[in-house]
């Protein structure tokens, strides 16, 4: 029997764990007890029925993606974002690439499948490219969209006429009206309906013997195989590397794995990889599931003898129609089917973005994390002054200096921490770590040792000590590479209830340490000069996109290119501006630093202009101000239109209290000056920008001011981004 703590994880986002998900967020009274995680290499499942007609320009993308984020935040299931790539059946571990495997009670696989050409791999992925896995194939199609193959010569050919083959060849004629279309296939394989219409569509069909110019664009569409990390990790396969599983979908001889869809084949039963078995799987998986939990006997299921297959034909210069093909009969081509298809389709996708629109954009219960979890500037400005540490509230430092060694160096330390930001605890532990090193970064000084403060939820010792493990391996994953050594911490269990999933209640702070050699400037808030240039590391737009995500209302894509920046570390960065500084001692390269993060950008350029005029004011030196170019601002992809939406962090209100510095009657002048160029004040796009440089930023850049000598420098880098100047008024 399963304890209420135990873990299943979901290994692959294929079509029958969106359909779990789905059926959860519905009906959450018949979802498992304790944590569940589902892993998946894309944060959104592209719906397989419509991707012909996104291949052909019938459809948007957003119209066939299922986000899985959303999909996981709505259903109360943890979300991975990883390549998995192999499973100790024994030890009951899923193993992923480049981070620490996750421990699991129970597992079910819904991998999918990958298109093999005779079992060998294709090796030149600029020319040829198998049609699964199909991201990677969306993406090399549009590099096919070039005029120079579209317009020229260079045919593409297609190896396959099985269905997906005849499908994909339909839809690229609709895509390339003009472009060669050579489909190869064997010797009288296809059938004369299909032949009349590939005919007609002026796609060339070879015989697989045929002799054909190699060096040309190729899309395989030759059959499919399950991933071949699936034998190799000791589970019972077929020829074709499906899992065997039992009508109770359980992997023959593991009861507590199941597996289901492409991956998957039904030992009494056998069905070929399609994705109408896949969905009408899921109901059983989910029963099992269910039922396995509560220690109930499980069910079994009967797969079709057959399924009805809808074929698209996208023509050029007339409306769609479709082929139904069941068993070896086959019907049409007919409008009438391709209004089934449309019909089918919709009804599934439907069932999908029906969970998104329920959303209440403005609902107070959805909270930030993160480092939108942060106290608000003011608030924690005034009660520094109330408490007697109003030097803390006039001279915030990113880290403060502890002593001076024996050596001469001086030693370094900073405090950081937050709530998950992320349900995955090793993502959320990097993020944290590599958040709390930037405030050393900020100050030119690189990490040598932490030290953690790490809150566990109330849930039984097993899947605490899964969850202390993913944690530890995620700190360690963003100190190693720099040098640095977690050397110690506390670990404590909370009090309160424990939220769904239970990864959300885990905190993390951390303390690190690091030192500067006495030869080195240390980095301040208040060493502005006249005459610097502004530079950011990287974009804005992390504080929004978290709060859009729990909505529904950002794209996956948007969403993991994110979590990507926010899991990069910029410690080389800081390491060449560190070098550059050894190699320049008699003239600093850096005048002053920080890093951006719950304040956002604007308040923290508040928090350097105020601590370096009331240093110039100490010394009756003229105030300065900051001309930023609003428009060089960068942005994460999406962020700007989020803003446009009425998306905005549950920080970013208190943040607002910054847009002082843009009054001209603040302190009788404005400190930060904006250069809008050709933007429309009060326009949307102008508005946009203002919220943006109030965004509260989690692992967000580095903002660094320096001379005009190193300034052309760091252009010619095209990594940094100048965003603006220093002047004295």
């Amino acid at each position: 029997m399963l304890m209420r703590n135990d873990h299943i994880v979901l290994a692959g986002g294929g079509h029958a764990h969106a359909l779990l998900l789905k059926r959860w967020i519905m009906m959450p009274g018949l979802k498992p007890g304790g944590l569940i995680t589902l892993v998946s290499r894309y944060g959104a499942l592209l719906y397989s029925g419509m991707l012909p007609g996104l291949i052909a320009g019938n459809y948007h993308r957003e119209k066939l993606e299922i986000d899985l984020h959303y999909l996981c935040n709505k259903a109360g299931v943890a979300f991975v974002l990883a390549e998995i790539i192999g499973i100790d059946v024994h030890k009951n571990l899923l193993h992923l690439s480049d981070r620490a495997s996750i421990a699991f009670d129970q597992l079910s696989i819904d991998v999918g499948s990958e298109t093999y050409k005779k079992g060998q791999p294709i090796l030149d992925k600029k020319l040829f490219v198998a049609i699964k896995p199909l991201e990677k194939t969306l993406a090399w199609l549009s590099l096919q969209d070039d005029k120079t193959f579209c317009e020229g010569e260079i045919p593409l050919k297609i190896i396959g006429a099985g269905i997906s083959g005849i499908e994909v060849s339909l839809a690229l004629r609709k895509r390339w009206p003009r472009r060669k279309l050579w489909l190869v296939a064997k010797a009288n394989f296809l059938n004369q309906k299909f032949k009349r219409i590939l005919n007609d569509e002026n796609i060339d069909i070879f015989d697989i013997n045929a002799s054909l110019d190699l060096d040309v664009p190729t899309l395989y569409c030759t059959g499919n195989r399950a991933p071949d990390w699936l034998a190799d990790s000791g589970l019972p396969v077929n020829f074709l590397g499906r899992v065997r599983t039992s009508r109770t979908l359980q992997v023959i001889g593991f009861p507590h794995l199941f597996a289901v869809g492409d991956c998957a084949i039904v030992d009494e039963e056998p069905r070929p990889a399609s994705g109408v078995w896949a969905v009408k799987a899921a109901v059983f998986l989910a029963k099992n599931l269910e039922r396995s939990s509560r220690s109930l006997p499980l069910v079994k299921w009967s797969p079709q003898l057959n399924a009805l297959q809808l074929i698209g034909i996208h023509f050029i210069d007339r409306k769609s129609s479709a082929w139904a093909v069941f068993g070896k009969l086959i019907l049409g081509p007919s409008p009438f089917f391709w209004f089934l298809k449309e019909l089918i389709d919709q009804h599934f996708m439907d069932g999908f973005h029906q969970l998104f629109v329920m959303n209440n954009i403005d609902d107070p219960k959805m909270l930030c994390r993160g480092c939108a979890a942060k106290i608000p500037e003011k608030v924690l400005k005034n009660s520094l002054k109330n408490s007697g540490f109003e030097s803390l509230a006039n001279k915030p430092k990113d880290s403060v200096e502890l002593a001076t060694l024996v050596n001469g160096d001086t030693l370094l330390q900073s405090v950081d921490g937050f709530p998950s930001i992320i349900s995955d605890p090793w993502v959320n532990a990097r993020i944290a770590a590599l958040h709390a090193c930037s405030d050393l970064w900020a100050c030119g000084s690189m990490p040598k040792s932490a030290q953690a403060l790490i809150t566990l939820p109330l849930v039984n010792s097993s899947l605490q000590e899964q969850l202390l493990s993913q944690t530890l391996a995620g700190i360690h994953s963003a100190l190693d590479p720099q040098g640095a050594k977690l050397i110690g911490g506390h670990t404590q269990e909370a009090r309160d209830t424990s939220p769904e999933p239970c990864t959300l209640g885990i905190s993390i702070g951390l303390t690190v340490n690091g030192s500067l050699a006495k030869y080195q400037k240390y980095w301040s808030k208040d060493g502005l000069k006249p005459g610097d240039s502004l530079f950011l590391s990287r974009s804005l737009g992390t504080g929004v996109m978290f709060a859009a995500a729990m909505r529904g209302g950002v794209l996956a894509s948007y969403f993991d290119k994110a979590i990507s920046q926010m899991i990069s570390s910029q410690h080389h960065l800081v390491e060449q501006l560190i070098l550059e500084r050894s190699l320049n001692i008699s003239r600093p390269v850096i005048h002053s630093c920080t890093d951006i993060t719950g304040f956002g950008l604007l308040g923290h350029l508040g928090e350097m202009l105020d601590s370096t005029n009331n240093l110039r004011k100490e010394t009756m030196l003229p105030p300065l101000r900051i001309i930023l170019d609003l428009c060089s601002i960068p942005a994460l992809p999406g962020t700007l239109e989020l803003f446009k939406q009425g998306f905005a962090s549950t920080l970013a209100p208190e943040n607002k209290y910054s847009y002082r510095y843009l009054d001209p009657c603040y302190k009788s002048m404005p400190l930060v000056d904006l250069n809008i160029e050709g933007l429309r004040e009060g326009s949307p796009d102008h508005l946009s920008l203002l919220n943006l440089i109030i965004d509260p930023q989690t692992c967000g850049p580095l903002l660094i001011a320096c001379p005009k000598g190193f300034s052309a420098q760091l252009v010619e880098s095209k990594i940094w981004i100048k965003i603006g100047s220093v002047e004295q008024f």
